[in-house]
């Protein structure tokens, strides 16, 4: 769609793009197809989009999916994308007025159960953090999914040890994600004031589905909850020469800090202040 037919669509529809909803739409063509084809599409595959907007990204994924679950919160581009998708006879798409966040997929249609339907989203920024943590959630978790994010949380989501967050690992334990390509700022309509990127978490759900994630978290969380305190000083509360002697058994530094820690050396570290 090119940008003067998409500022004609919204006057049409006294649409006045919300920047803090995140509504900032994709306009570059080169940008879309890229998407698709990082999202390596089958005909056979179910598609959950979020946030879809004025249908941008829906009519590309729509003919390349067996069916597309489009969910939009706002009324009014719930309705505009409704009328463009009778008018252009689609069939394959079904439009959804709801918050995602609120919802789950397989509420909705029984066939987006866990495990079998991929998302393929321009994510509204401001939901990313919640939306990862409601759909990394192995009871609702999509085989793979293609999002576009801001550029500094798809570095962050991608961290290696030595920058690692509590983001990167939630991410990373779950998923193994990916930076696709960079997306500019100036591929939107209206321009947002971050550049994006596009990330692609796969293998969802099977990296480490036998921790025991009652012991795992606490530690993670302890871990991270002073940025610039050592981890021996973090995890305290777990035990003083416990964790000595846990960070001993894996060669870690004494002074070491949770940012220098991969996902491997968290479920390592936990197996061992649990013993």
């Amino acid at each position: 769609m090119k940008l003067f037919d998409l500022r004609e669509l919204l006057k049409q529809y006294a649409i006045k793009p919300n920047r803090r909803r995140g509504q900032n739409f994709l306009i570059d063509k080169n940008i879309l197809h890229k998407i698709v084809d990082a999202a390596e599409l089958k005909k056979t595959d179910n598609v959950l989009e979020i946030g879809p907007g004025p249908g941008i990204l829906t009519f590309e994924l729509a003919p390349r999916a067996a069916k597309v679950l489009a969910i939009e919160a706002d009324k009014r581009l719930f309705a505009l994308l409704g009328d463009r998708l009778t008018a252009g006879g689609v069939s394959t798409v079904q439009l959804v007025n709801a918050d995602a966040l609120r919802i789950e997929p397989a509420e909705l249609n029984p066939e987006f159960s866990a495990g079998n339907y991929k998302i393929v989203a321009n994510l509204p920024y401001g939901i990313t953090g919640r939306f990862l943590k409601k759909y990394l959630d192995p009871l609702i978790a999509p085989k793979e999914m293609t999002l576009m994010v801001q550029r500094e949380v798809a570095e962050r989501i991608t961290a290696k040890p030595g920058e690692m967050s509590l983001l990167a690992v939630a991410v990373q334990f779950y998923a193994e994600p990916k930076i696709c390509f960079p997306v500019s700022r100036t591929c939107f309509s209206p321009s947002p004031n971050v550049d994006s990127a596009v990330i692609r978490l796969t293998n969802i759900g099977h990296r480490f589905s036998n921790v025991n994630q009652t012991a795992f978290w606490p530690i993670v969380k302890s871990g991270f909850a002073a940025k610039r305190k050592q981890l021996k000083n973090n995890l305290r509360t777990f035990g003083v020469e416990k964790v000595a002697k846990a960070l001993a058994a894996f060669w870690l530094k004494e002074n070491a800090r949770a940012e220098e820690l991969s996902v491997e050396d968290w479920v390592k570290l936990t197996e061992e202040i649990r013993n």
